[in-house]
């Protein structure tokens, strides 16, 4: 019999273009792990809030998987710093629709701070017990990013609540843990760390020169890629003063691409962080050495990484980052910040480099490494790809999450065959460093 589960993911809904402001990893990771979870058996149903007049309330999406509009506050689109006033609304509905069903939910695995809200007021009204993935935590945002962090102070006691009220709390890596417990004071017991991943369906190597004919890039180039969302903290800048490094110290003239956006074409009227990258281009004297690609489609992303010499991802602070792993899973060697889940998923020196955030000059150091020494290049993508298809697949991820359900009560669908408990679904070097 197919299980029925709530996920609450308020702000990221799985339609959304990905690549824009407030569009990014939680939107993946909420529609990779429910299409895994239906693929085991469970019965879907994604909770978002309804921000486009255009789509039906309840939308048919995949097998097994309906996405619910649940209104709250204006049917319009809102910066997710706004949505907090609307949350009792959004429970409101939740709850009325949950009651509408004839089939109850077993679970709500809520996504971010404002959907754990919901999950836990809903829980007292339907007693239905909850898991909450944050996706990023309010105290490290605001300890990274200081006085640019938009959201409320009130998040803290929000996230302090929800902490102490759920049933079972996913840290999505080793560093997401520790701040559960240091900055929180968690319970070790509720804590199940349980990674994103990547779809091997969907990101795996191409040859270099066959993606580089298709993108009609240059052949001997070397060229380095920074994909993602176009906001400050990813550190983009960063990126660009290292190419200048190189330029100016090392005497490398090397490609960077940059994509992402708002749109198709590099805009900076509709993304404001692509105008202000622009601007330090010039002042670096990096035009020439500098793409701006805009956004792309995510059936075309695997190319970008598989043309790249290197992918390089340098944000001030990462709960977890998807994008290393799809650049692993292309064969493309990653260079990262040792911040966040960036520093699991990147072992230094075997699977990819780290540097500090903020360090062009590290930086720099490190891509002149890379273009020096071909055979570490080389040597970075194997091991690369051995661990990202080892431990990092969304098919895993689901298999350690439904492990969780069976913990709170939900029985698995007999489909779903993996190991019999919690602790045989992590890797036991994952366990020594969460210990």
């Amino acid at each position: 019999m197919n299980q029925k589960l709530a996920l609450i993911s308020e702000h990221a809904s799985p339609l959304a273009v990905v690549g824009g402001v407030d569009a990014g990893g939680q939107n993946i990771a909420v529609a990779e792990l429910a299409q895994q979870l239906a693929r085991l058996g469970y019965e879907i149903d994604i909770f978002t809030r309804w921000e486009n007049e255009q789509l039906p309330q309840l939308v048919d999406w995949k097998s097994g998987i309906r996405v619910v509009h649940i209104q709250a506050g204006p049917v319009s689109i809102l910066p997710k710093e706004e949505l907090l006033p609307h949350m009792a609304e959004f429970m409101a509905n939740f709850v009325q629709f949950a009651r509408s069903e004839e089939k109850p939910y077993g679970l709500i695995h809520a996504h971010f701070f404002m959907s754990a809200l919901v999950a836990a007021d809903a829980k007292k009204i339907l007693n239905i017990p909850f898991a909450i993935t944050f996706h990023a935590l309010g105290k490290v945002r605001r300890i990274s990013q200081g006085d640019s962090d938009k959201f409320p102070a009130e998040r803290f006691a929000i996230e302090e609540r929800v902490i102490r009220e759920a049933d079972q709390l996913v840290a999505l890596c080793p560093q997401d843990r520790d701040d559960l417990i240091n900055l929180y004071d968690a319970d070790p017991g509720k804590i199940t760390i349980i990674p994103n991943g990547f779809n091997p369906d969907e990101f795996y190597a191409v040859g270099k020169s066959l993606a580089r004919t298709l993108l009609k890039m240059d052949p001997d180039e070397f060229t380095i890629l920074q994909l993602g969302r176009m906001v400050p903290r990813k550190g983009i800048d960063t990126v660009v003063q290292a190419v200048a490094c190189l330029k100016k110290k090392y005497g490398r003239k090397t490609r960077l691409l940059i994509v992402g956006g708002e749109s198709d074409a590099p805009n900076p009227a509709v993304t404001p962080e692509i105008g202000r990258l622009q601007h330090l281009v010039e002042l670096e004297d990096v035009a020439d050495c500098v793409t701006f690609v805009g956004r792309r489609d995510r059936n075309l992303l695997r190319y970008y990484y598989s043309a790249a010499d290197v992918f390089v991802t340098t944000p001030w602070y990462e709960p977890f980052g998807i994008t290393p792993l799809e650049a692993m899973a292309c064969g493309t060697p990653v260079i990262g910040s040792r911040v966040g889940g960036i520093q699991y998923t990147v072992i230094d020196g075997q699977t990819g480099l780290l540097v500090p955030h903020k360090a062009p000059d590290a930086l720099a150091e490190k891509l002149h490494l890379l273009i020096q020494q071909p055979q570490l290049r080389k040597d970075l993508r194997t091991r690369a790809l051995r661990r990202v298809h080892q431990d990092f697949t969304w098919l895993q991820v689901a298999q350690k999450t439904a492990l969780m359900y069976q913990q709170l009560g939900v029985a698995r669908p007999v489909s779903l065959g993996v190991a019999k408990t919690l602790r045989d679904a992590i890797p036991t070097a994952q366990l020594s460093r969460s210990a």
